[in-house]
């Protein structure tokens, strides 16, 4: 179950030997969010769980008995530390023995913590001054080096959800870190070897994920999204929300594009008319500001970022519009990316988080069941 800021997605899905995942039950559910930490309407949020379970149910000829639970980025924190250890023996080289005492080292600098640690990776390894790799098993050398990312997710979430569903007799099985199965699903290794940023920009948050190796090594939440962008025009514009929001995805980003008026009707129910540019006047700035944090995310973070470094766009709050991609890179002053096509079902930016955490759940599924060489042994030890 993935948590977004607007809707709730319940995802019910098979794998087999002839393909890695087969969705056969897909639910959504619209309601209020969250926000710095805090459900938005605590009380609803029951039974907007229940609805979208029960449309993965019905269609999916299943019941729900156990679940897995994507902890949001709003509700999460990335803690990143470097630690060495002295490779030992007559022919001291990397062995699981060496991996499991960084691993330790790595816990026990990372001192006291407000939260459980849900996830742990790699964002390279280095033995002496040899070059970084995530396929350290068996180099030689006398000392190893490592960047380890975890990722921390807040208690009182973790709490709130095992009661929530403990309620509707539904066992909690595990909880998985939704932006790094966006990251991992959705940017390829040399990407990631690089270095490279991910950008969701949600209803009422944007998520910015640096991202190296095999882990987020920065994760900024800005309590601001495509939600707001309607909220302006709601305002700026004295229309209903509902034609705000349907003026927002219709908006298209550029000088030269799009339509050249726009309906709404105001909260009393009578029509209006404007034209692009007093559209523009207050859908920009907000868009411009979200941009400009996004930015400001990038350089806060300390990543050193190259020339070729990507920065890919998704979610629901500008990536859906034609030309935002466009007019972040304008901002950014960087290219800026579309995800690529990961699946067939629910493809569009706005489900990218649900399909990167369940992508994350297969693979630490499997690793459990199988933690057999280097892949699985990386795996079962950092990716859980």
């Amino acid at each position: 179950m993935d948590f977004g800021t607007s809707k709730i997605v319940a995802l019910i899905a098979e794998t087999s030997g002839r393909q890695r995942c087969d969705i056969i039950g897909a639910g959504t559910a619209g309601y209020d969010g969250y926000m710095d930490r805090h459900w938005n309407a605590p009380d609803q949020l029951n039974s907007a769980i229940e609805e979208a379970i029960r449309t993965a149910e019905e269609q999916s000829h299943t019941r729900v008995r156990e679940i897995y639970v994507g902890v949001p980025g709003d509700f999460s924190q990335v803690r990143t530390v470097e630690v060495k250890v002295e490779l030992q023996g007559a022919d001291p080289r990397v062995t699981e023995k060496s991996l499991n005492d960084l691993f330790e080292k790595a816990v026990a600098q990372l001192g006291e913590i407000r939260g459980s640690i849900i996830h742990r990776s790699p964002a390279w390894f280095m033995v002496d001054d040899g070059k970084k790799t995530l396929e350290p098993m068996d180099l030689r050398g006398y000392e190893l080096r490592a960047c380890i990312s975890f990722v921390i997710a807040d208690q009182i979430f973790l709490e709130d959800v095992q009661e929530r569903f403990r309620a509707l007799n539904i066992t909690v099985a595990g909880c998985l870190s939704t932006p790094v199965g966006q990251a991992m699903l959705f940017l390829t290794e040399d990407e990631r070897d690089r270095g490279a940023v991910l950008v969701d920009v949600g209803y009422l948050t944007t998520e910015v994920m640096v991202v190296q190796g095999d882990a987020i090594i920065s994760l900024t939440n800005i309590p601001m999204g495509g939600g707001h962008i309607a909220a302006d025009l709601a305002y700026g514009l004295e229309v209903s929300l509902d034609s705000a929001e349907q003026i927002k995805r219709a908006y298209v980003y550029g000088l030269s594009a799009g339509q050249s008026t726009f309906e709404g009707t105001d909260p009393a129910g009578k029509a209006k008319t404007f034209t692009r540019e007093e559209v523009e006047q207050v859908l920009e700035p907000r868009a411009e500001e979200i941009c400009e944090a996004v930015r400001d995310a990038i350089v806060a973070s300390g990543a050193k970022l190259g020339q070729w470094s990507p920065v890919y766009l998704t979610g629901g709050g500008i990536a859906i519009n034609r030309g935002g991609r466009e007019f972040m890179a304008a901002k950014l002053n960087k290219t800026v990316r579309d995800l690529p096509r990961r699946a067939v079902k629910l493809s569009g930016p706005a489900f990218s988080s649900s399909l990167g955490l369940l992508d994350l759940l297969i693979d630490t599924t499997s690793s459990v069941r199988a933690a057999t060489g280097i892949g699985g042994f990386f795996r079962s030890l950092f990716g859980g």
